[in-house]
């Protein structure tokens, strides 16, 4: 665990100016971090304790960026909940349940504080390490894949309408008829959009949002050019070796968070499962659309044929779920 320093601490407490907050625990946590709970735990330098933290991301009376991890989480959740709802919530920490307070930020942040200098890194001399900075998200990687397969799950709808159930890969890597599939394309501007959480205020601090005259990144989706058509080829090997993975964890559980479940309409469930240079997300009535590190902005749908609905049964069984 990230050790606390007493003076990093008093500097960020200091009139810190909180701007928003994000929950990092197995069940849900910043994608953009990592493939796994444990990875986003060490992007902070945090331990992986089983009941996570919360992330308090401000400023201090100096202008200076900060993020202070405490181990409060149910506090950050009710928090995060009334903002979600238009409601404001005064997010003051208690010191005691303050486990590290960390220069920078770890997440794209879209609003300022009022009355204070513009964000910038903590002077070093008060920091104790260097600052922390978001993942580069401009070119097409392991954070955008990631941050795409949050898209597809939050506007599943939309890209559910656009695959023509008559042809598209089926879970063999093979066509389930037809000769093309409908396949997607998240672009820079979609992904980019989920690196920032979404940027929520409270008393002084809700003015940062009419001051800044921006929208939080992430509180908008841009227009997508999904609906081009995309030959299937037959036997995909990238297909194929995700859905292998992906049955290996039923058998062989992967680092906690790697396979997630979230609430979808009726009785379904939201699945996310990701690994090495891949995510999956699928819906455990429906279908699943895999995107890969090696295939740019691609997004392969994968048919439920005979195997896939067994499949995303048993990861949902396993997988993490919120409390």
């Amino acid at each position: 665990m990230a050790g606390t320093d007493e003076d990093a601490v008093a500097a960020a407490d200091d009139a810190l100016y909180v701007l928003t907050a994000v929950l990092l625990t197995p069940a849900k946590f910043p994608s953009v971090l990592g493939d796994d709970y444990p990875e986003a735990c060490a992007a902070l330098g945090l331990a992986p304790l089983a009941d996570g933290y919360g992330l308090v991301l401000g400023q201090d009376g100096g202008g200076a960026r900060w993020t202070v991890v405490i181990d409060d989480v149910s506090l950050v959740a009710v928090a995060i909940a009334s903002w979600d709802c238009g409601m404001e919530y005064d997010l003051s920490p208690d010191e005691r349940t303050v486990v590290a307070a960390l220069p920078g930020w770890p997440l794209a942040v879209a609003v300022a504080a009022p009355g204070v200098p513009a964000p910038h890194d903590p002077d070093p001399e008060t920091a104790d390490g260097p600052p922390l900075t978001p993942p580069d998200t401009s070119t097409w990687g392991s954070a955008q894949r990631r941050l795409g397969a949050d898209e597809i799950a939050l506007q599943w709808a939309m890209w559910r309408e656009q695959i023509d159930d008559a042809a598209f890969t089926s879970p063999n890597g093979g066509s389930t008829g037809g000769d093309k599939a409908v396949a997607g394309k998240v672009t820079d501007d979609e992904a980019a959009d989920r690196d920032a959480p979404e940027d929520k205020a409270t008393g002084d601090e809700g003015s940062a949002n009419e001051s800044s005259g921006e929208e939080a990144a992430g509180d908008k989706t841009t227009g997508t050019s999904g609906g081009t058509e995309k030959e299937v080829r037959k036997g995909h090997n990238g297909v194929r070796r995700v859905l292998a993975e992906a049955r290996a964890y039923v058998d062989s559980p992967p680092p906690l968070g790697r396979v997630r479940s979230s609430f979808a309409s009726g009785d379904a469930r939201t699945l996310r499962a990701d690994g090495p240079g891949w995510s999956l997300v699928a819906r455990t009535d429906d279908i699943a659309f895999v995107l890969l590190d090696d295939e740019p902005g691609e997004v392969l749908p994968v048919g439920r044929g005979p195997e896939l609905p067994g499949l995303l049964e048993a990861l949902d069984k396993m997988a993490v779920r919120p409390s």
